[in-house]
């Protein structure tokens, strides 16, 4: 069972890590699922998805969960039945997710030069520093941060450069803080972050 990471920031805050390194048929195996998962999975446009979808299906049995412990509001929000706070991320072969008494979001991301290309979609000059340490990890840093912290407003629709801005951070102290502004919806964030030896980024954040 590849559990890549596990990581515990607080109290009541639990990161998962999947490194998929099985077969489809690996993952299925023990693997229950709801009418509504099979349906979905079968209808995913590739192996690689329906992979990433299943390992989420073992991380949330490290949890303490299964598939029938999960949900989703029309938005595609996922939530618990035990009324925890869940969010879930996948990249390539490396699914997240996060378990929480609060708000959170996750998020991994492989570190890919072409974000630099699109940097301007999502930084907000105004608010969002860069340094000078390596450009493309720094936006695959500040593109996670703002997709955590997106997944946690419930309803759709924000704006990554104009209402979700982090602050200026290190590579080396692995943190920073987030907020997000849109309309009444006000959020403060710690946002912590990490760089996987495979050139991946993982980022989450929780509430400050």
């Amino acid at each position: 069972m590849p559990l890549y990471r596990s990581i515990k920031p607080n109290e009541y805050t639990d990161v998962y890590v999947w490194k998929i390194e099985e077969t489809l048929g690996e993952l299925l195996l023990d693997t229950p699922l709801k009418d509504s998962s099979k349906n979905r999975m079968q209808n995913m446009r590739s192996q690689v998805h329906q992979m990433g979808f299943l390992s989420v299906r073992h991380l949330l049995k490290v949890a303490g969960y299964n598939d029938f412990d999960l949900y989703y509001n029309e938005h595609g929000k996922p939530f618990l039945q035990d009324g925890k706070y869940i969010s879930i991320t996948h990249s390539h072969n490396f699914s997240g997710i996060v378990v929480s008494d609060h708000e959170v979001g996750i998020d991994i991301e492989k570190n890919r030069p072409k974000i630099v290309n699109i940097q301007d979609k999502f930084v907000n000059t105004e608010v969002d520093s860069l340094s000078d340490e390596d450009l493309v990890k720094q936006l695959t840093v500040v593109w996670g941060a703002k997709e955590a912290m997106y997944k946690m407003y419930p309803f759709g629709g924000m704006s990554f450069k104009q209402h979700i801005a982090i602050d200026p951070f290190l590579f080396a102290e692995k943190r920073s803080k987030g907020r997000v502004e849109f309309g009444e919806w006000k959020r403060r964030f710690m946002i912590y972050f990490d760089f996987f030896v495979e050139d991946f980024t993982l980022v989450y954040a929780i509430p400050e």
